[in-house]
């Protein structure tokens, strides 16, 4: 298992670091020029191999990919694959100028954490990058009351970011753990897609909430194949049930 080494941008500390999977130099530049004014260190890359290479030695913090990565035409999806395979909680985002409603389902079955289109402005991009590692400290963030929780055959242990389901562990990526513990914290209340958006502190839109629960759903079902305690309540959202 691959592992991430994170660092505090602050004094005596190296910043976090975010690689950028991108074919396109122009595009890679204005990118990496965006990123580093707000202190982040950026590795690029302009195609699969040589990020893998890297990766190999050392995860970044952070992980935006494109698509098409010059003649690799599904190589960012190849590249998800495989990442996620390794770490099941490495921040993930698909920065693409492939808009269609099947590619940004494709992505999110493949676990990354967020798909946007290229269109997107730098300061939308800032923040959702920001609000990804708000998620991760808040993970590693020690103590509290809530950090263990365990809802019938569901456990969360917060301190150690993992989740398991009858004693086996179940690897989700950060926006998914979020909406689990959203969802388990209080059981068989309804949590709307706004409220299940808040909790992953991520801006989805209806379908991307929807890709997320269904890979959640199997997850557990891989596991578990009389697994139900995700309940869809039509027209409202959705619900933990316990036994």
């Amino acid at each position: 298992m691959w592992q991430i080494v994170t660092f505090d941008k602050v004094d005596g500390f190296m910043p976090r670091r975010i690689a950028i999977i991108e074919d396109e130099q122009a595009i890679r530049e204005n990118y990496a020029a965006a990123f580093r004014r707000e202190g982040y260190a950026v590795e690029l890359f302009e195609a699969r191999r040589p990020a893998m290479d890297s990766f190999e030695a050392r995860l970044p913090d952070l992980v935006i990919i494109d698509i098409n990565l010059k003649d690799d035409v599904e190589g960012g999806f190849e590249l998800c694959r495989s990442l996620r395979s390794h770490s099941a909680d490495l921040p993930i985002i698909f920065l693409t100028a492939r808009d269609s409603e099947f590619d940004a389902v494709s992505g999110l079955r493949l676990g990354a954490d967020d798909y946007l289109t290229k269109d997107i402005s730098l300061p939308h991009l800032m923040a959702r990058v920001a609000a990804l590692f708000r998620r991760m400290d808040a993970l590693l963030k020690p103590g509290g009351e809530n950090n263990n929780m365990k809802r019938g055959h569901l456990e969360l242990d917060i301190d150690r970011m993992t989740v398991r389901w009858k004693n086996e562990p179940v690897g989700l990526t950060l926006t998914e753990f979020w909406m689990v513990h959203a969802l388990a914290r209080y059981p068989g209340h309804v949590k709307n897609r706004q409220q299940l958006m808040d909790a992953a502190q991520a801006v989805l839109d209806d379908n991307t909430i929807t890709s997320h629960v269904k890979r959640i759903r199997r997850k557990f079902v891989a596991l578990d194949a009389e697994f139900t305690a995700v309940e869809t309540v039509y027209g409202m959202g959705y619900r933990w049930l316990t036994d």
